[in-house]
């Protein structure tokens, strides 16, 4: 598959600690997540595959672009939405006017929650170690 004469539009996602670079290629729709098909990388997971699908949807440009991604770190779920963010991403560099609607569904919008860090003397994040009143 040959995009030296074609258009590619990249955009970064991220989530957790998640990464995804992806490039939106004229096509028929086709997903690939790091070399696989995107349906069998997401273990046929529909949540996961509506949330990739889902700013591709939100413009009706499902069937337009292939959708090539590089995702590193994290676990599925994390990718999944840094994959949606880095496809939103690439929908804006493709238009200007394609902005708008995305961020209204909020496919722009990076989650900022991640995994609290552990504090000394307590056994995780928040969970103090049990409590002997004698």
């Amino acid at each position: 598959m040959s995009t030296s004469n074609s258009v590619v539009y990249w955009g970064t996602g991220r989530r957790k600690t998640s990464v995804a670079r992806v490039r939106l290629v004229p096509g028929n729709g086709t997903i690939t997540i790091n070399g696989r098909p995107g349906d069998n990388y997401l273990n046929y997971n529909p949540a996961y595959i509506a949330a990739v699908k889902a700013p591709l949807q939100t413009l009706g440009l499902t069937a337009d672009y292939d959708v090539l991604v590089n995702v590193r770190g994290g676990g599925l779920t994390g990718q999944a939405d840094a994959i949606k963010q880095g496809a939103a991403r690439a929908l804006c560099e493709l238009s200007a006017d394609n902005r708008k609607p995305l961020k209204v569904e909020g496919h722009l919008s990076r989650d900022p929650r991640a995994k609290e860090r552990r504090k000394y003397g307590l056994k995780k994040a928040r969970k103090a170690p049990q409590f002997s009143k004698r």
